[in-house]
């Protein structure tokens, strides 16, 4: 096998959730021009299903499926479905998060809600989704599973803290996941994405499109620009491929920058 068949995803089928937009979007995209069969879960209907015509455009199967991964049910539902319609789950990638209103606020002023909501998002449902992949991977050769952490899980976040704890634990369940599920054949890395002006980060900041030639010097990013989904889409196919086969347990930086 030559260096760059390791990075092929032929034959691999990707469950990709929060994939109707923005960085899952990308994720989609890109494994699928790496070979990949793939399913797009989000709340959006539309959405989904516009993102799986894209992927059957460029020859591979795709299956869009509404799904809210808050509710455990959904997401046990989803895997069980990517396996009877495709035979196989060999990559699930929890990229779905963010927060449901986008307002910021300090500690001192976030009201219960919002603090479960987070919690239950960017956390929760990675754990949910880890859980639901593993429990058919195991008995169906092993497979991998990619967790879409934050750059602000590794520095103090004002204004938007319960996302960064949440990001944070996604670390640490990364490297639990990982040694818990190497035995089974399962290796668990995971991404995490310096700012990328997604919708919800556009909204959450109050920027236009208009702000984001200048949005790389005010983050003081050393390559000078902020990131695309395109830019985390090849980490992603690497750490599903062989090319990565003796890596589990690690977090990925992308940011421009140390």
């Amino acid at each position: 096998m030559s260096i760059m068949d390791q990075f092929r995803l032929d034959g691999q089928v990707v469950v990709i959730t929060g994939g109707g937009r923005g960085i899952g979007e990308g994720i989609a995209i890109g494994m699928a021009e790496a070979g990949a069969d793939i399913v797009v879960a989000a709340r959006r209907t539309e959405e989904v299903e516009a993102v799986a015509a894209k992927v059957r455009a460029l020859g591979r199967r795709a299956l869009a499926v509404t799904c809210d991964v808050m509710d455990m049910q959904q997401v046990q539902d989803l895997a069980a479905r990517t396996f009877a319609e495709f035979g196989r789950l060999s990559c699930w990638i929890s990229n779905a998060g963010g927060a449901d209103d986008r307002v910021p606020r300090t500690f001192l002023d976030m009201p219960e809600r919002q603090w479960d909501f987070q919690l239950n998002l960017n956390l929760k449902a990675v754990w949910t989704g880890a859980q639901a992949a593993a429990r058919i991977m195991k008995d169906n050769g092993g497979g991998t599973i990619i967790n879409i952490s934050s750059a602000a899980a590794n520095r103090a976040s004002p204004n938007n803290g319960p996302y960064a704890v949440a990001k944070s634990g996604v670390n640490n369940l990364t490297q639990t996941l990982a040694v818990e599920l190497a035995p089974l054949g399962i290796r668990v890395n995971a991404v995490a994405p310096g700012p990328i002006p997604t919708e919800v980060f556009m909204e959450f900041l109050k920027l236009e499109e208009s702000d984001i030639p200048q949005l790389g010097a005010r983050f003081g990013i050393p390559l000078g620009r902020v990131g695309t989904p395109e830019d985390i889409a090849p980490a992603c196919v690497y750490l599903a491929s062989q090319a990565s086969s003796w890596m589990t347990g690690q977090v990925l930086d992308i940011r421009g920058g140390p």
